[in-house]
């Protein structure tokens, strides 16, 4: 199970460098990429929708706080969590 598991989380720190166009994401795996000036909220809806497209994970932006998903390790445990 570790290689899959390695793979979500791979997959979706990708999907997150894509959207946020820089590879610092890796760099900031537990820093709020808000703050960072890496997401914003259009980026974040990007981000969403890779999901669901990646991994056929729907994850709603209501449905879970910005806290919840504002680093990089966060954003890896929602998707593992429903994947």
């Amino acid at each position: 199970m570790g290689d899959a598991t390695e793979s979500v989380r791979e997959r979706t720190l990708s999907l997150l460098e894509e959207v946020c166009g820089d590879p610092a994401v890796r760099d900031h795996l537990d820093d709020d990429l808000f703050e960072l000036g890496l997401l914003d909220s259009m980026g974040a809806i990007e981000l969403l929708v890779g999901i669901e497209d990646e991994f056929g994970v729907s994850i709603a932006p209501t449905e879970v706080p910005r806290s919840e998903m504002n680093t990089p390790n966060k954003i890896v445990a929602q998707v593992e969590g429903r994947a």
